[in-house]
């Protein structure tokens, strides 16, 4: 019952995560294709030789916030997603020598590196933290708070990456446990246990 229960709530937490980088992406998306219009329209409208005879259209003027939007949201999208989406069989791995390895090896292995992300995201969690709170000091320049039309402070859009650094030592402090409960993590691994019937992973050919 509590590990259906706690499976609904990741589920459930892995929808909105999604959704929540989803609805960023398309955010900057539309920031950047309003971007492009507002820089090109004039030459656009000169280049049909309709220029002047819409005066809506002859208004607009290249919007400066977009730009900086869209490096917002970029931040966001990348160390949301680090933190909230990307599992661990999509990261990029070199793990020749840990596919080489036995079990044993193989927990020796994963337990040293978890336990190396973790140390080092404590250690620098604030140093990091002061930098960012440092940040309320310096505003954006262009982009606005939509209910008050103050220029945001950039700490809260380095606020971020302290959330990227608490979910990646959360993360690998669990993998931990669980590696040294449960032996080495082999499920975003191609591990051939069995000769006669290697593993296949999403992608591969099948001989």
């Amino acid at each position: 019952m509590e590990k259906t229960v706690f499976a609904k709530l990741k589920t459930g937490f892995s929808i909105l995560t999604n959704t929540i980088a989803a609805a960023m992406l398309a955010a900057m998306f539309f920031a950047f294709l309003l971007q492009v219009g507002s820089r090109y329209m004039p030459r656009l409208l000169d280049g049909l030789g309709i220029s002047g005879r819409f005066p809506v259209l002859d208004a607009i003027e290249p919007l400066g916030w977009t730009l900086e939007l869209c490096l917002i949201l970029w931040v966001w999208i990348v160390f949301f997603g680090c933190a909230f989406n990307v599992r661990e069989k999509d990261h990029v791995t070199f793990d020749i020598f840990y596919l080489a390895a036995g079990a044993r090896a193989r927990r020796i292995m994963a337990l040293i590196a978890a336990a190396s992300i973790v140390a080092g995201m404590v250690w620098a969690f604030l140093p990091t933290w002061d930098y960012v709170d440092f940040m309320r000091m310096r505003r954006t320049s262009t982009v606005e708070n939509p209910i008050t039309g103050d220029r945001i402070r950039l700490k809260w859009i380095f606020i971020i990456y302290m959330v990227f650094m608490a979910a990646l030592i959360l993360r690998y402090g669990w993998r931990f446990v669980v590696t040294w409960r449960d032996g080495p993590p082999d499920d975003h691994h191609l591990v051939d246990h069995d000769p006669k019937h290697p593993a296949l992973r999403h992608g591969d050919d099948a001989v």
